[in-house]
């Protein structure tokens, strides 16, 4: 897996210091207003996510919680980066899993208090490794995958954003 994975990405490497603005790519999400209070997302693969407001915000539970997969994203970045540095440093994992929770205060989103926060409080993120690997070399793992997990790094340093909107005629 080592020798593949670099393999594949080596002429991409070459590529992103050759031009620079190559390595620029933007991301794109989906989604079309559904029935009462949903939004159907669609995935990466073309597959319709339903998405709906969390039980305690009034949703039925059937439907995906926005906040969940949030957390489903962390877990899968975290996830794939974390294979990817062990492959690149050598670290054997022979089984591994990732956990992320997150505390939310719903009097926020639903305009109960000005002072409960909208959004997550706190994120906890736990990886659980069956490994060989020495406590130097665990440490060196975790500060990579850290490093290079795009949605870890995306919460931890809250980018720009911006919104806007336009009629449908």
């Amino acid at each position: 897996m080592n020798k593949d994975l670099r393999s594949i990405q080596a002429p991409l490497k070459e590529k992103y210091k050759a031009n620079p603005s190559s390595a620029v790519i933007t991301l794109h999400a989906e989604g079309l207003l559904g029935e009462g209070v949903t939004c159907n997302v669609e995935t990466g693969r073309k597959i319709a996510a339903v998405a709906g407001l969390h039980p305690a915000t009034g949703g039925t539970g059937m439907e995906l919680c926005s906040g969940d997969m949030l957390l489903e994203a962390l877990v899968a970045c975290a996830g794939v980066t974390m294979k990817a540095v062990a492959s690149a440093i050598g670290v054997e994992i022979r089984e591994g899993k990732i956990k992320a929770e997150g505390d939310l205060d719903f009097r926020g989103t639903l305009a109960v208090s000005k002072e409960a926060m909208v959004g997550f409080k706190n994120i906890r993120l736990n990886y659980e490794l069956d490994s060989d690997a020495t406590e130097e070399q665990l440490q060196s793992l975790l500060k990579l995958t850290e490093r290079y997990c795009v949605v870890y790094q995306t919460l931890k340093t809250s980018p720009e954003m911006s919104v806007s909107f336009s009629l449908i005629k």
